[in-house]
């Protein structure tokens, strides 16, 4: 069995969505250097909706990968399906990661939530704060970001 499937080395080779948005609406970024994985997720919304997406990732290619499709999953959705999206359906939209790179589809899910908390700040748009628990530290490798 290969250690990573086709949908991996798919968007790990040609990634969707790489790049900056320059008049982004909503920008977060998690991770950390001392584990190696940074993500930042750019949004443009529109009418509730997210009308364009874009991600910088240093990391591994299962995070480049993973970045990749959560960029495609978010992409046309209200920002409230958005928040909705887990890094389990990031991975099972992969076809799987192996379990020692779990963290990155972590990361993935991190960084859409940190871009939507970062909007809805800008917007002064209320939110239950329990929505982004954890946000701000890198989850994954135990360190604040």
């Amino acid at each position: 069995m290969a250690l990573y499937s086709e949908k991996v080395m798919d968007h790990f080779r040609n990634p969707r969505n790489v790049g900056v948005i320059a008049d982004a609406d909503a920008v977060g970024e998690v991770g950390n250097a001392k584990c190696g994985d940074i993500m930042k997720m750019y949004l443009k919304i529109q009418d509730d909706k997210i009308a364009d997406v874009k991600f910088e990732t240093f990391g591994c290619g299962s995070a480049i990968a993973s970045s990749s499709m959560a960029t495609e999953l978010i992409k046309g959705q209200p920002l409230s399906q958005a928040l909705k999206l887990t890094n389990q359906a990031v991975t099972e939209a992969l076809d799987g990661l192996p379990a020692h790179k779990l963290h990155c589809s972590v990361l993935a899910e991190e960084a859409i939530k940190s871009a939507v908390k970062d909007y809805y700040d800008r917007h002064g748009i209320a939110y239950d704060p329990a929505l982004f628990a954890g946000v701000e530290d890198c989850a994954h490798c135990g360190e604040g970001a």
